[in-house]
């Protein structure tokens, strides 16, 4: 039996499989179908027993009492303020919920669940220690096993119950088609010395994550912070559905969506690439001298080069040059507005593509 770090050109750390060698050839090959991701910064929890789809209903942002088996969405866990505790990816196989979260989320989540359960008839369990994700395109990772639950990212699609903050026509990403397969030990350790042998290629973290900044897509781990608030990164497109019963910080959701305007949102930045310098997590994002948010996601893409996301504040001015303060000094950045300084409550605007705004502006 091999190990990930027998793969040729695997660079392993503790969050499993970085790269495999060329993280943008990777990203060409995970999108075209061609590679595999196995994620190694995921855990599996399984929630069982007749009552677990209206009891995560009724913990959590999601709509999930009457989840058909095989449709995938997600949740989000909020606290009383309506901030975003916890997120997971959804697929119920008809006798189990599945939850794929993040891996250093996952026994805070854990644990908070386990405490709600009272005396429904759920059975909440950490199956980390004997099932793994493997992620790619949705072909890619149904052609594993007919066995594995496979849950489809429904991003950036709007869900039903949902609404997208983003204006741009066509979105970022709106062409991805990516999956994640739960699997068992067995069919890991196949996939693991078939990329050995050269018979499969694997892709690591850092290409997964390069096509996931790319499409704008929020993940929990590196994009939230204790004040953050779904509307924030324009996760009210799948995570949330507005119009279900109640749950913990609902009133705040609803009321920022209908009466109010968050107080951050997420903007894309295209980096500057020409001193091959990246910022990092956190670092400040500056309109002139004034500091107007920080970064929370970076990657090299292989079509657009350096990006990031970053969440500003709603009053930060639009169209400007924009400068990220390195620790190897400022980079400039450009900014694609995601969640428009307006959103909140224009809920009853409709929407119009790129081309319906150009022409009604003439």
């Amino acid at each position: 039996m091999a190990s990930l770090s027998q793969v040729p050109g695997a660079v392993v750390d503790d969050a499993g499989l970085r790269h495999v060698g060329s993280p943008v050839a990777e990203q060409r090959r995970l999108a075209s179908g061609t590679a595999l991701a196995p994620l190694g910064d995921r855990r599996v929890i399984s929630v069982g027993g007749e009552d677990r789809r209206s009891w995560l209903d009724s913990l959590s942002s999601q709509a999930l009492t009457h989840l058909a088996p095989g449709v995938s969405t997600e949740l989000l866990i909020l606290d009383p303020q309506g901030r975003v505790e916890h997120a997971a990816s959804v697929v119920d196989d008809g006798e189990m919920t599945w939850l794929i979260v993040d891996a250093s989320d996952a026994e805070a989540l854990l644990t908070w669940l386990t405490r709600m359960r009272f005396r429904l008839r759920v059975d909440v369990r950490d199956r980390s220690d004997e099932l793994s994700v493997i992620g790619g395109t949705r072909a890619a990772v149904e052609a594993l096993t007919a066995a594995a639950p496979v849950w489809v990212d429904p991003w950036p699609d709007v869900t039903p119950g949902g609404w997208a903050y983003a204006r741009v026509d066509p979105h970022p990403g709106a062409d991805r088609d990516w999956a994640e397969a739960i699997v068992d030990a067995e069919e890991l350790d196949r996939l693991i010395d078939a990329a050995v042998a050269g018979e499969m290629a694997f892709a690591g973290r850092d290409a997964v994550e390069a096509l996931r900044v790319a499409a704008w897509r929020p993940r929990v781990s590196v994009d939230a912070d204790e004040r953050l608030l779904p509307h924030e990164m324009d996760w009210l497109r799948t995570a949330v559905h507005l119009s279900k019963g109640c749950y913990r910080g609902q009133e705040t959701v609803a009321k920022v969506h209908n009466l109010g305007h968050p107080p951050r949102r997420v903007v894309a930045l295209q980096l500057d690439g020409s001193d091959s310098v990246l910022p990092a997590r956190g670092d400040a994002v500056r309109a002139g001298d004034s500091v107007i948010g920080t970064i929370t996601s970076v990657a090299i893409h292989h079509e657009d080069g350096p990006i990031a996301l970053a969440l500003v504040k709603r009053t930060a001015p639009e169209g400007v040059p924009l400068v990220v303060d390195t620790a190897d000094g400022p980079i400039a950045a450009a900014a694609e507005t995601v969640v428009p300084a307006d959103a909140g409550a224009t809920a009853s605007v409709p929407r119009l593509p790129r081309l319906g705004r150009r022409r009604a502006a003439e």
